[in-house]
């Protein structure tokens, strides 16, 4: 098929865990061609979940891509994970898109999952789209879940196409009025549609209201229709049953139809290298602009950079760079990714998914250009959540620590909520992830792929330092030992600054009496002393030191002199200032069933949990949320798991740090046993 950006349309299924999403993919691809026959979950064999972690587990951990043809278009479809715990894959495919469609549970209706993603897709300003699926289950209540929809999002949100013979086929209802429908009416769910897409355009409205619909163009139709959702004036409605396949067909025609192509879009906000905002259009015959969307390290393959094109063609041979990189690299092999394979390609176009192997250089979030007149392109970085959930690692077999590392550094290039951090002064390895189911899988996987096995513990908790007050701190540096000497005098003053402020160093000497080559080792003896902490040997933060006099000495002053005096002059200050602890206070939600609130409120708020809400959900589920220090919540999944019988789910988020109790700050400072470092 030879085609353009225009016949282009890309479309992430998203939606809460268990709606049907990966079944619905398999139903598009098989009604597209690509597959011919549909896998299922329960036998291990869909195209999506081809993981083992996914097939044993029996739902995505990963997002996927796929391609398919549908009358005159390409749709490249993308499969994301519902759980929470893997929300890092699902948000980044968000990134390669115009359309989100938000997939629902029929029967169960909306849930956490369904407000999420809607919100995550307002907020990138993507069109979006409420695909009702499983409409032939028992306990479907179509009609009362369109005005659950409305209510919950808006009355925008409208149906374009209905359930007919109770619920074995759909028929449309924006090109067609006429068919008996299992409630409402082709006609008017047609006329509430016309009435407000015609809003958006003056010129449409006046036309329509002085003629009437015959008076529109089809055209016309469709461009007020595509900026409605490009401006969130619409949200589509559409009824679908992946399992037998009614409706599967008429979404595909709703895609092709009415769906926004790659030109119609709102492009994201790229960067120059000077912070000017770089503008780019889908112009094939534009410098190459894309984005990588999608990290996969392939044991096959190599490592697989997947990107969206945003302008320019990539073609085989082409010279790329990597953000602000000078040397390019060539695209010896050109993708099209299609599930776990891979399909060889000549080019790649404004609107399409392609990738590129074995290119050690590229990254996730990162931008490949063929532009030299450009210094640096960037990205601003979507939002992710924080992954606040932590273990300590350590290889159960000795002499692997080089190769866990190694396999960490993959993991953590596929999972931008996989972190990995080396604390130095504990001598500690630590993951940080969404969740203890998430952490598991990663380790899995790592066992599974690089032959790597740990034993985890509980991490100590990121407490931080800061002060309380100003003060003012001196420290003269001097040692003799029969030549040259060492000599440096440092007085300075510190302040607290707002939390999240993190560090200021000010020069405020006057008249020379410490020379400007000293100030950074000044500086650096300072950053040392952060490093280390005051009172309970944690990290400072969120403070400004000003240093402001001092004394030298023409021989003996050194640069290592300073660096001892402006510590030592920090610690003293510090000392004076009214030090405090800081703890992490996450954002917690918590999904549960109705009958386990009251163990699981009371568990939260012996936990010095801050309750802000609650939120209740169809179904019978509650979402409670709360705001918790962090070190409070070690051992909650399992707490969680016996008071809800395995059916509660959490999520965390970094809100902010602030002072712990003074009976924690004495406990933290009493097991601080700080090492003194002789000079």
């Amino acid at each position: 098929m030879t085609y353009s950006t225009e016949s282009i349309r890309n479309i992430a299924l998203t939606g809460h865990a268990g709606v049907g999403k990966t079944t619905l993919f398999e139903a598009l691809l098989h009604a597209g061609g690509a597959i011919q026959a549909m896998g299922s979950i329960e036998r291990g064999n869909t195209m999506s979940d081809s993981d083992s972690q996914e097939k044993a587990r029996a739902h995505s951990i990963d997002s996927c891509v796929a391609q398919i043809e549908h009358g005159d278009c390409r749709l490249n479809l993308i499969d994301t994970a519902g759980y929470a715990d893997f929300r890092g894959g699902t948000l980044s495919a968000l990134a390669a898109v115009e359309t989100v469609a938000v997939v629902v549970n029929a029967v169960n209706g909306i849930e956490h999952g369904t407000r999420r993603m809607m919100m995550h897709a307002k907020a990138r300003k993507l069109a979006r789209m409420l695909v009702i699926n499983k409409i032939d289950y028992d306990g479907a209540k179509l009609a009362a879940l369109v005005d659950a929809l409305r209510e919950e999002f808006g009355s925008e949100c409208l149906p374009v196409n209905l359930p007919a013979n109770r619920s074995s086929k759909v028929l449309d209802c924006f090109f067609h009025t006429d068919g008996a429908t299992d409630f409402s009416s082709l006609a008017e769910a047609h006329q509430r549609i016309l009435d407000q897409v015609v809003e958006v355009d003056e010129t449409v409205m006046d036309r329509y209201l002085d003629a009437g619909e015959g008076a529109l163009t089809p055209q016309q139709l469709h461009d007020a229709f595509e900026q409605c959702l490009r401006e969130g004036h619409l949200v589509p409605i559409c009824f679908v049953s992946a399992r037998i396949g009614a409706g599967v067909r008429e979404l595909l025609d709703v895609a092709a139809r009415l769906l926004p192509n790659p030109a119609e879009g709102n492009p994201p906000p790229f960067v120059r290298g000077d912070g000017t905002p770089l503008e780019v259009s889908a112009d094939p015959a534009a410098h190459v602009i894309a984005d990588v969307f999608k990290i996969v390290n392939d044991p096959f393959v190599g490592k697989l950079g997947v990107f969206r094109v945003w302008q320019g063609t990539v073609r085989r041979d082409s010279q790329l760079l990597v953000d602000d990189g000078r040397k390019p690299f060539k695209v010896g092999h050109l993708l099209r990714p299609q599930g776990k394979g891979h399909v060889e390609i000549e080019a790649a176009i404004p609107g399409d998914i392609a990738a590129v192997a074995k290119v050690e250089e590229i990254h996730y979030d990162a931008v490949l250009h063929d532009s030299h007149d450009e210094d640096r392109i960037t990205l601003a970085p979507p939002s992710f959540p924080s992954p606040m959930f932590g273990l300590a690692l350590v290889p159960r077999h000795k002499g692997q620590e080089q190769k866990l590392s190694n396999a960490l550094a993959r993991l953590a290039e596929e999972d931008p909520c996989f972190r990995v951090e080396h604390h130095k002064e504990l001598n500690e390895t630590v993951v940080r992830g969404l969740s203890e189911l998430h952490l598991k899988v990663m380790l899995e996987r790592m066992r599974e792929r690089y032959g790597v096995e740990v034993e985890a513990q509980p991490p100590r908790i990121a407490y931080r330092e800061t002060i309380a007050a100003d003060a003012e701190g001196h420290h003269r540096h001097k040692k003799q030992t029969g030549g040259a000497g060492q000599f440096g005098e440092v007085f300075l003053r510190v302040e607290p600054l707002a939390r999240g402020a993190g560090f200021e160093f000010v020069d405020a000497v006057k008249g020379g009496v410490i020379p400007n080559q000293f100030l950074p080792a000044i500086e650096k003896g300072v950053r040392q002393a952060m490093e280390h902490g005051a009172v309970a040997g944690y990290p400072l933060q969120d403070l400004r030191v000003t240093v402001y006099d001092g004394k030298y000495h023409p021989v003996d002053s050194k640069e290592v002199a300073f660096v001892s005096a402006g510590k030592k002059a920090f610690l003293d200050a510090v000392g004076k200032a009214q030090p405090i602890v800081l703890e992490p206070i996450v954002n917690v939600e918590v999904a549960i069933p109705e009958s386990s609130v009251g163990d699981v409120t009371g568990g939260l708020a012996g936990k010095r949990a801050r309750i802000l809400g609650t939120d209740t959900q169809r179904g019978g589920e509650l979402v409670i949320k709360a705001q918790a220090p962090l070190a409070e919540l070690t051992d909650y999944p399992t707490e969680l798991k016996s008071m809800t019988g395995g059916r509660g789910r959490y999520s965390l988020d970094l809100s902010h740090y602030e002072a712990v109790p003074l009976a924690v700050q004495k406990q933290l400072g009493a097991a601080w046993k700080p090492k003194v470092e002789e000079e």
